[in-house]
Order: C-alpha cells, then sequence, then structure tokens
C-alpha cells in the first residue's frame, strides 16, 4: 500500500483509496481469462460462467461507489467534510426509528440508483 502511495504521490496524482479498489478490480478482470485457462484449459477468454459475474458485479459496486464518493466530493465538499467527520457522532444520538428510517433510506436510494444505471448499460 505504501508502495502505491508513494508511486501515485511521485506522478502528482492525489491517492485515493476508491481508485485502489478500482484499480485492483480491473486487473483481476484482465488477468481472470488468464487464471481460468490454466485451470481449465478448453475454457474461452471471457468465460461466461459463474466466476465472470461475480467479477463484474464487484467491478460495478466498487466503480458506483468510486464514482458517487467523487461526485459527492466534487459537488457537495462541505457534506464529504461532514459525513467524514462529524455524521458518526450524530447519527449515534438519534434514536433507534431514526436510525432505521435514515439507513434504509440511503441503503435504498443508492442500491436502486445502482440497478437503474446498470440496467442501462445492459
Amino acid at each position: 500500500m505504501e508502495h502505491i502511495q508513494k508511486f501515485v504521490n511521485s506522478l502528482g496524482l492525489a491517492f485515493r483509496k476508491e481508485l485502489l479498489g478500482i484499480l485492483i478490480i480491473t486487473l483481476l478482470f484482465f488477468l481472470f481469462p488468464i487464471l481460468v485457462r490454466k485451470i481449465d484449459s478448453t475454457a474461452a477468454a471471457i468465460d461466461p460462467g459463474i466466476l465472470s459475474g461475480i467479477i463484474l458485479a464487484i467491478s460495478a459496486v466498487l466503480i458506483f461507489k468510486a464514482l458517487t464518493w467523487w461526485i459527492i466530493k466534487s459537488i457537495w465538499p462541505v457534506f464529504a467534510k461532514y459525513s467524514e467527520l462529524h455524521f458518526e457522532r450524530n447519527f449515534r444520538g438519534l434514536n433507534s426509528l431514526q436510525k432505521v428510517v435514515i439507513y434504509l433510506g440511503f441503503y435504498l436510494m443508492i442500491f436502486y440508483a445502482f440497478i437503474i444505471v446498470l440496467g442501462a448499460l445492459i
């Protein structure tokens, strides 16, 4: 991790944890056909099996998460700073019903947005 940070910082880019997940899943996506062929020589370049589906789903979730966080940071920097520093303390002060409503509301909004974007891409 430190080596990656040093390399990225030497290029003059800001290191973000979201980008590391995208980088790892992209490498895994491109190396997956080679790894599958080592295990099964009859496998196609992009095997339509369940393992390819899992890798594509993980990559879609990671890219969606990184893009939404990047958009929040660029459009609402105050909200991003608030969510990193103060949201957890304020959230713990709420009663149970308010916590459930906020948690499920955010989760369902992000989940439905992800489904709509994935449906539009397919």
